[in-house]
This record gives structure tokens, C-alpha cells and sequence, in this order.
């Protein structure tokens, strides 16, 4: 039987790297994000790609993209919670709330759509179950300075990936997380350059090779369902992390 997966925010960085991973490796994948043609870069011209334009913090728009995968595929076996924003850096002073709102409203209540989405496919789908993978990162466990909306999600979505999992027993799905640090997207290209440390100082940090989060979401994703990596931490050996700053 076709396995197939939902990844959101597929469109860039580590949602293409691991959308074309599980593509390479026999999924079919339903590429959900806001531009649709960016969706249509990582399909490529795999005939196993579904691209659903998709805007995770609309219910509506998130019910489609379930509906729509389900349609074409038959089933959910994997959702890769992936969309996230990490917002403009500021002193907690200078946030505005609509940055902290739309923060909020895409790494937290985004995920949680999804999530929701995919547990009700899961539980009536025959044979049920799946399994839900939440990208947090390493601010869900240390902050970045002037990210405080960024560290507040992340720490929701550790809380969010518990709960799946502790809800999910009785249905067959299985909830884990990865946190990542460093891994080299656009999104990372500044710290290459240099950026803000705990003790106030400017400094480059290493990045790693997305592919690195691509195999490790491939492992978590191909062990049966009675199995599960509940946290994953894949991170640039030399970054700061461990007593960071």
C-alpha cells in the first residue's frame, strides 16, 4: 500500500528538502504552503506530488488541504507539521502584537489545525492510524535573543506534540518531535554573517546540511506505529546550544 504524507510550508528550506526526501523514498505527498508556485518547484515532475495551496492559519483553507489529499491519495499516514514564522527579531519592548498574533497564528494555531485535520483522517481510516512529526526547534528548550514570539510558540509545540501523543494512543497514531538547530536554508543564511548571542555580542554560528533533518524525519517516519521518537534534537555540532551564550 502507498504511504502518504502532508507537509506544510513545503514551498522552501526544510519542508522541500524533506517533501523531495520522502518523494525520492516512495511517498506520496501532498506539498501544502501559500505560494503555489514554489509548491510546484519541489513537486518537480513527480507524478506522487499533490501541490494544495494552503494557508495553515485559515481552518477553512487547512480543511480543504486534508479533504483534497484524501481525495486523490485514499489516506493520511503522516502529517509533517512544518509551516512556521519566525518573525522580525525585537526587544520584547518593540514587538506589535499584530507580528505576535501572526507569529502566534502559524506556528502554533497552525499547527494545531493540522493537527486536528489529520487526527480525524487517521481515526477513521482503514487500517487507522498515522503518525503526526511537530518541527519545534532548539528554541522550543533555549531562546534566541529578541525572538520571544518565536521561543513561546516553540515551547506551545512541545506541549502540542505531548498531548497528540498522549490522545493518540488509543487511536494507533503516534506523535514526535524534531528540533533543529542551524540546519543551512535562506531562512539560516544570516548566521553565516553573524548574529545576536546571549551575552549581547554579534557572532557567526555553523550551520549543517538540511539533507541531515531530511534523513532523520525519514527515520522517524519509517518505523511502524507501535514504535515512536518521541523528541529528536538534529543540530550543527558546534552551535550554541548546550549552555548557550
Amino acid at each position: 500500500m502507498d504511504r502518504t504524507a502532508v507537509v506544510t510550508g513545503a514551498g522552501s528550506g526544510i519542508g522541500r528538502v524533506v517533501s523531495r526526501a520522502l518523494l525520492d523514498a516512495g511517498w506520496q505527498v501532498a506539498l501544502a504552503g501559500r505560494r503555489t508556485e514554489t509548491l510546484g518547484e519541489t513537486a518537480g515532475d513527480s507524478e506522487r506530488a499533490l501541490v494544495v495551496h494552503t494557508d495553515v492559519t485559515d481552518p477553512g483553507s487547512v480543511q480543504t488541504l486534508f479533504e483534497t489529499a484524501r481525495n486523490d491519495f485514499g489516506r493520511i499516514d503522516l502529517l509533517f507539521n512544518n509551516a512556521g514564522s519566525f518573525g522580525v527579531p525585537s526587544p520584547i519592548e518593540d514587538v506589535k502584537l499584530e507580528d505576535w498574533n501572526t507569529i502566534v497564528a502559524t506556528n502554533l494555531t497552525g499547527s494545531f489545525l493540522c493537527a486536528q485535520e489529520a487526527f480525524r483522517a487517521m481515526k477513521e481510516q482503514q487500517p487507522r492510524g498515522g503518525r503526526i512529526i511537530n518541527n519545534g526547534s532548539i528554541s522550543a528548550h533555549v531562546p534566541r535573543p529578541y525572538a520571544v514570539g518565536y521561543t513561546s510558540t516553540k515551547h506551545a509545540i512541545t506541549g502540542l506534540t505531548k498531548a497528540l501523543s498522549l490522545e493518540g494512543r488509543q487511536y494507533d497514531i503516534a506523535c514526535g518531535q524534531i528540533d533543529i538547530g542551524n540546519a543551512g536554508t535562506d531562512m539560516t543564511e544570516a548566521m553565516k554573517r553573524g548574529v545576536p548571542q546571549a551575552d549581547g555580542s554579534i557572532a557567526p554560528e555553523p550551520v549543517m546540511d538540511v539533507r541531515h533533518v531530511a534523513d532523520a524525519v525519514l527515520y522517524m517516519a519509517s518505523l511502524p506505529l507501535d514504535a515512536n521518537v518521541q523528541f529528536m534534537t538534529v543540530m550543527a555540532t558546534n552551535m550554541p546550544f548546550i549552555g548557550r551564550g
